[in-house]
């Protein structure tokens, strides 16, 4: 959003004639400590691949570009040449009047009293001046939401030319402003304003403070001591928004068609305000972005993210972290312990550390005892984490024994009908085969017309007319809202969310069968329950225990979806009956390493609105042969026809050192015979391979035209693959067949080797 920010205003003052003070001075990142340069250095290989010319430089680099700059206590910097700087006033003076010469028109001094709504679509507004129909609505109101006041600073000086500072250890900028410089910063302890729902008619400057300011002020003087003997013209006190994970949002509101907001910028408004305004334009008239902007999507949050107490303390948290290094899997600490399984307690108190997904508490990994957990907390790295040998032990009881992984925060909904309208309406709306006998579960997508993922989930058909669908924990209003639009308008057909009702438990391992049959009474073998099979069971003393044979892992075992007022009931139970079977509590960090080493692609990190199955593998679950129409059909009948542009891949690292190299996380640059041809999308250690693994996307670019071309078997195999790392490359081995293949491979070949050292 930034880059087609910059190339807009850039040609804007030539379009419009109106001066918008655009000048390329480039931008400077500081960095005071090794990790900050570590983050950097990852900010710009991927920056290099994505067009925008980007070099990590030395201290003394940085002092050449701007003399004025104490680089003492520096150990490196990003140098961004092609930055800008604008004046924002008149870059919107420029828009308006661009818009005014192709009809728009703009009322100033209008108040917005209500949004007229007539069947869940907007209609128009009702302004201080009369109503005006409309079909659209977008709210950029900007700061008439939860509000804090990130001061700014100026001095006069003469840095016309000199490229804009950031200094995130500092927790400062420094930029040139009419002729002086302009300075600000996010502070460690901002104050909230507005907590009360009373807001300022418009925008105005609020009082000084400049006992607030004096932290960013003596970090402005550290870096740049030549100021202290200049006057200070003006501190600006000005209110600006923040969102709860300060990401912007946009999108169409999931309540009511027509609706669309762009707002929450978190300071960054003039930086992502012209890509974030084409992308809501490209919404707006083609019913779907130009990429996958999922990440700012108004439909990641739900009502309990409105709530003025967590937006408070939530708001006064990230403000702070716009400056914090974020290293791999941090996590907030505001706003926790707000959904919660039945089990929590029982977890924490048995050593679980959590995360945090849509509100939900989920258990990363569980502390032995005697384990110093401070430590671990606290344990913040780009290397090798504190946690390794812990999610290790973890996953050797998943492959070797039998380990339970709480998974209620999965999205849950029930969807049936009093005849046949529930299956017709699923079958055009997911692209497998739901017509399977009852008790079967199917893996399928919910596609959209260009037959990309909105929703990847397993729904297993629990009558004749009634379905049970899992989804991941953040689609919980995407997928309602989908449904909801989607769906005919049948009283006849009902759609319940049910992720409430039900605690989800994983029982992962080959022993897990021994378990459920102890518990149950029931046969459990593969001849009485089949993979991808669901029935209603008792465990224990309850009954209506919904067993699913699934993992989400590719091992063996077994999903149990229980009423939550029997979850601490069961829970206790199967690990009672587990413990001579060497059964242990595991977290998601366990779950992420053997889905990935199973080629698992998950919605949200692998998978989108803009991936296809048949562009990951998955052209098994498609129902393309049977005859009949799915939405998202024609798109992948025109890909199996002419082949996909990008292709699902896994990579091995080869010359990785675990111990002593970066890690992989996620969006490291793939490269291909020395070209970039994609990045990755998720990683993890596989502790089966000793190696790491990640999984992307591959592209195929014409090497003189840069045409995209299709992505065949023969070019995924016949080339030779780097992962960049931070700016250092690992060889990497490309694989498009799951794991199972490689262990087979592995045993073989110890076999051989064995044999050839025994015939020695």
């Amino acid at each position: 959003m930034a880059d087609y920010s910059n190339k807009l205003y850039e040609q804007l003052e030539q379009e419009t004639g109106v001066k918008t003070g655009y000048l390329k001075t480039g931008s400077i990142s500081l960095a005071q400590t090794q990790d900050r340069l570590i983050s950097l250095k990852r900010i710009a290989s991927s920056l290099n691949v994505t067009g925008i010319p980007c070099e990590i430089i030395t201290p003394k680099q940085v002092a050449q570009l701007h003399p004025l700059i104490n680089i003492h206590d520096l150990v490196g910097a990003m140098y961004v040449p092609g930055d800008a700087l604008v004046s924002s006033a008149d870059v919107s003076l420029a828009l308006a009047t661009a818009a005014s010469r192709n009809g728009v028109q703009i009322h100033e001094r209008t108040s917005v009293s209500h949004v007229l709504v007539q069947k869940g679509r907007v209609t128009g507004v009702e302004t201080d001046r009369g109503q005006i129909s409309c079909q659209y609505f977008v709210n950029c109101a900007g700061q008439w939401a939860e509000v804090f006041t990130p001061p700014l600073h100026s001095f006069p000086s003469t840095f016309l030319s000199s490229a804009a500072i950031v200094d995130p250890d500092g927790r400062i900028y420094i930029r040139n402003w009419q002729g002086g410089i302009l300075s600000g910063g996010f502070e460690k302890n901002p104050k909230p304003l507005f907590t009360e729902g009373r807001n300022q008619l418009e925008i105005q400057n609020l009082q000084e403070d400049w006992d607030h300011f004096e932290p960013l002020l003596s970090a402005l003087l550290r870096r740049m001591p030549d100021l202290e003997a200049l006057q200070i013209m003006q501190l600006v006190n000005c209110p600006e928004t923040f969102t709860p994970d300060m990401r912007c949002i946009m999108g169409e509101s999931p309540a009511v068609r027509g609706y669309f907001v762009l707002a929450g910028m978190n300071s960054a408004g003039i930086s992502y305000g012209g890509g974030a305004g084409k992308y809501l334009a490209e919404w707006m008239v083609n019913g779907y972005p130009s990429e996958n902007v999922w990440p700012l999507d108004l439909k990641r949050f739900g009502s309990l993210q409105s709530s003025r107490t967590f937006l408070r303390h939530r708001v006064m948290e990230v403000m702070p972290l716009i400056c914090d290094l974020k290293v791999p899997r941090w996590d907030f600490q505001t706003g926790r312990q707000l959904r919660t399984s039945p089990l929590y307690d029982r977890l924490d108190a048995q050593g679980a550390r959590w995360m945090e997904k849509h509100g939900f508490e989920r258990v990363k990994y569980f502390v032995p005892p005697g384990k110093d957990l401070l430590d671990l907390d606290q344990s913040k790295t780009f290397y090798k984490p504190d946690w390794f040998d812990i999610v290790g032990s973890e996953v050797k009881c998943c492959k070797e024994a039998v380990c339970v992984i709480d998974m209620s925060s999965f999205t849950k909904f029930e969807i049936s009908s009093t005849g046949d309208q529930a299956l017709e309406s699923l079958q055009y709306l997911f692209s497998n085969d739901l017509d399977v006998p009852v008790g079967h579960v199917v893996h399928t997508g919910m596609l959209n017309e260009q037959g990309g993922y909105e929703n990847d989930c397993s729904i297993a058909r629990l009558s004749k007319r009634s379905f049970f669908m899992i989804s991941p924990t953040d689609q919980q209003v995407h997928c309602w809202s989908w449904l909801k639009n989607h769906l005919p308008s049948d009283s006849n057909l009902t759609v319940e969310d049910v992720t409430w009702k039900y605690t989800a438990l994983n029982l992962i391992g080959p022993r897990a069968v021994d378990v459920l049959s102890e518990l149950s009474y029931a046969p459990i073998t593969p001849e009485h329950f089949p993979s991808l099979f669901c029935k209603e069971m008792s465990v224990g003393y309850a009954n209506g225990i919904r067993v699913m044979s699934i993992t989400h892992t590719g091992e063996p075992g077994f999903m149990l979806y229980i009423p939550i007022e029997y979850a601490l009931h069961v829970y206790n139970e199967v690990m009672n009956m587990g413990q001579k079977y060497g059964i242990r509590n595991a977290g998601y960090y366990a779950l992420r390493s053997l889905r990935i080493e199973k080629f698992f692609a998950f919605w949200g990190q692998d998978l989108d609105a803009f991936t296809t199955p048949m562009e990951c593998g998955r052209e098994f679950q498609v129902k393309l042969e049977k005859g009949m129409e799915f939405l998202g059909q024609e798109a992948l009948l025109e890909q199996k026809q002419h082949g996909v542009y990008k292709r699902f891949t896994m990579f091995i690292l080869e010359d990785h050192d675990t111990d002593m190299d970066l890690w992989p996380w996620w969006g490291e640059p793939i490269f291909r015979n020395g070209r970039y041809v994609g990045k990755t999308t998720s990683s993890a250690y596989s502790y089966t391979l000793e190696r790491h693994v990640c999984l992307g996307f591959v592209q195929h670019f014409d090497e003189k035209t840069g045409e995209e071309l299709v992505v065949t078997t023969d070019f995924i195999n016949q080339g030779e693959y780097e992962i960049d790392i931070a700016g250092q490359r690992f060889q990497a081995k490309a694989k498009l067949y799951p794991f199972s293949s490689l262990f087979t491979q592995r045993r073989r070949k110890e076999e051989v080797e064995l044999s050839g050292y025994q015939r020695e």
